[in-house]
């Protein structure tokens, strides 16, 4: 699709069998990445095949995204990357039977940055769920939808506790700056209203779920030891993302 002065690209799966009005997940690949990677890496086909859902993979201009101060060349043009993931969601829409009230989006890394962007700034979604990333833009008015952060504790990349991770731009820089992970997870539930957290513990997994109006959750899954990675083993990002997404329509 042609976008902001560019030719820009994207993927889709459509399963043989899908829903009369389908839910759609918008998968945003992490820096260095690409919508083939991610395609094949985080299981989401099989996810969707299983759900009856389409999933669509854009494609980073120069494997980056403008998530705000991070990251790499899409920021420094400054990108409308929100704008593109937004057209995406049109442009499929207009191809097959989308239910608007079920259209998500999930990231790793700059797509998580991306996705908390999204999270900011965007009326297109019902739920956001964000893997090992943080908040790099202004956000003084997150906007009151579902959100789901999962983060490993270990993260060197971009710290659960905030602050500068190792990744250094020319300029000798932090790349990734930005608050701690359940800050920002205070922060929509400040936005959404909603109830006092639980907090569950399961081995290395501590969940905190907050119950908010409309029958909206704003939960965070901290990974004891977690590194900069998609979660598989102790705790099955893909089928959990989805999980929490078909919970929560718009």
């Amino acid at each position: 699709m042609s976008f902001g002065g560019q030719d820009r690209h994207y993927r889709v799966y459509r399963p043989a069998t899908i829903a009369a009005r389908a839910p759609l997940v918008v998968v945003l690949h992490g820096g260095a990445g690409s919508a083939r990677q991610a395609e094949r890496d985080y299981g989401w086909n099989r996810q969707a095949q299983a759900g009856r859902f389409i999933v669509a993979y854009p494609d980073a201009v120069r494997r980056s995204w403008n998530a705000g101060t991070c990251c790499g060349p899409a920021a420094s043009a400054r990108l409308d990357d929100v704008g593109f993931v937004e057209a995406v969601v049109r442009q499929v829409a207009r191809r097959a039977p989308i239910d608007p009230r079920r259209v998500y989006v999930t990231g790793m890394s700059n797509g998580a940055m991306l996705a908390l962007r999204i999270a900011c700034e965007a009326s297109t979604f019902a739920a956001v769920a964000p893997v090992a990333g943080t908040l790099v833009t202004a956000c003084p008015a997150p906007r009151r939808l579902s959100l789901l952060q999962i983060h490993g504790t270990a993260d060197p990349r971009v710290p659960y506790g905030g602050g500068p991770g190792q990744g250094r731009r020319i300029d000798g820089d932090a790349r990734v700056d930005g608050p701690a992970v359940p800050v920002i997870n205070a922060r929509f539930r400040a936005a959404n209203t909603c109830a006092p957290p639980r907090r569950t513990v399961a081995g290395v997994v501590t969940t905190l779920g907050a119950q908010c109006p409309g029958g909206r959750e704003v939960r965070l899954v901290s990974i004891d030891g977690g590194r900069h990675v998609w979660p598989t083993s102790s705790y099955d990002a893909t089928a959990m993302i989805w999980q929490f997404f078909a919970a929560n329509p718009r």
